[in-house]
């Protein structure tokens, strides 16, 4: 029964290859009806036609849905059971951040100022044109969702928290660049969550203030350990928000940095042995390994060597920290690459036609994430943090 099961995929596979222009729609369509079978499958507790004591209900046929994707409309049989008990979040999930781009992207063919591309687009998306009436309508509901998750209460302790800004070009009264303002914590369960997302018109002081403080309004407490970049502004703000937290800079941004200081097309090995200094296990093998490193390099590189030695010291409070949390927690890395998710998903836009329009499609990705960060594996295991406080409290005894 398994093995003609796996032909018959087999050849439906093939016949879809063979359509290459639909190829992508028939895929997507195909996946997204194999998950509503496996989630009824599920949900009642027998595949079909099964036999079995575990059955909670039996099917009951189905009806059919239309989901609108980047890749067209996709045609669904959505199963059902006699007793009601199924209920899917596939169109729900799947359609926030779509109608998040196809909002957009029709604001800004309403509003003129974009070309018949984005015409075609949001037309190829939803099936026709787009009327005012019919993007409010679309955004309003919409604007209600992400809004009640931006201002969610934070009702558990954070004790890991990664602040970064990236930049969305935004037209209002001229094209300008807009800060989009980022923060992702760890839970006190080891799960990573995104617990804000704002614009600014830059990373100053009283702009990352603000949102911090936005943040603490909601509820944020049990910050013990902040991981960010070295603008001046964000660090003013978190020292002013978030006293009592222990600072990271990115050691990443740092070796970046340390550009700066060199000549250009330098092909002295200077800065990867640095790097390698941040795979150490102990901080006094660090302190070892940059003494040496000052000693070998003083001679050729004094003004590198001279920033170096002033500054790296902020780049090694991730030492206070489990070994086990060390890769993750040194650097912003995890928040970079969500962010370089958010650029690839909104680069379809390019220019948002104003500030909403922008907040919108990326407050629905970030949803989107932060859900699936939620129901995936932790992120980190937050016993070690345990144990490294209750070691540190035995030897300060």
């Amino acid at each position: 029964m398994t093995k003609r099961k796996g032909k018959a995929e087999l050849i439906d596979v093939k016949e879809l290859l063979q359509r290459d222009e639909d190829f992508l729609r028939a895929a997507l369509q195909a996946l997204a009806q194999a998950a509503l079978q496996a989630e009824m499958t599920e949900t009642i507790g027998a595949a079909k036609g099964e036999r079995t004591e575990t059955r909670l209900a039996y099917r009951s046929g189905y009806y059919s849905r239309s989901l609108i994707t980047r890749v067209g409309t996709l045609e669904l049989q959505v199963p059902q059971d006699r007793d009601g008990r199924f209920s899917t979040e596939l169109f729900q999930r799947y359609q926030r951040s779509e109608k998040a781009l196809v909002g957009t992207l029709a604001e800004m063919y309403v509003q003129g100022v974009s070309t018949r591309k984005v015409k075609a687009v949001t037309e190829a998306l939803c099936g026709h044109a787009f009327s005012a009436s019919a993007i409010s309508t679309i955004n309003k509901s919409l604007d209600e969702a992400l809004r009640a998750f931006a201002e969610r209460r934070l009702d558990e302790p954070f004790p890991y928290l990664i602040l970064d800004a990236r930049y969305e070009k935004i037209r209002e009264g001229g094209v300008i660049r807009s800060q989009v303002l980022i923060a992702v914590a760890v839970d006190s369960e080891g799960r990573r969550q995104v617990l804000g997302v704002d614009l600014a018109n830059g990373e100053s002081r009283t702009s990352w203030r603000d949102f911090l403080l936005g943040q603490k309004e909601r509820g944020l407490f049990g910050v013990e350990f902040v991981v960010s970049d070295d603008h001046e502004g964000l660090r003013q703000a978190i020292r002013e928000v978030l006293s009592g937290a222990a600072w990271q800079r990115c050691y990443v941004h740092f070796l970046r940095n340390a550009l700066g200081h060199l000549p250009r097309k330098l092909a002295d090995d200077c800065l990867q042995e640095l790097r390698w200094i941040y795979d150490r296990r102990e901080l006094v093998e660090v302190r070892r390994d940059i003494a040496a490193w000052l000693a070998k390099w003083q001679a050729k590189h004094s003004k590198l060597c001279d920033w170096v030695e002033e500054n790296i010291e902020e780049t090694l409070t991730y030492y206070r920290l489990p070994l086990a949390h060390h890769k993750h927690m040194k650097s912003t890395n995890m928040l970079e690459r969500f962010n370089q998710e958010l650029k690839r998903r909104t680069h379809v836009v390019r220019i948002f036609p104003n500030k909403e329009s922008c907040l919108r499609l990326v407050r629905a990705l970030v949803v989107e994430t932060h859900e699936n960060w939620l129901e995936g594996t932790r992120y980190l295991n937050m016993q070690h943090l345990t144990e490294h406080k209750k070691e540190a409290l035995r030897q300060a005894a």
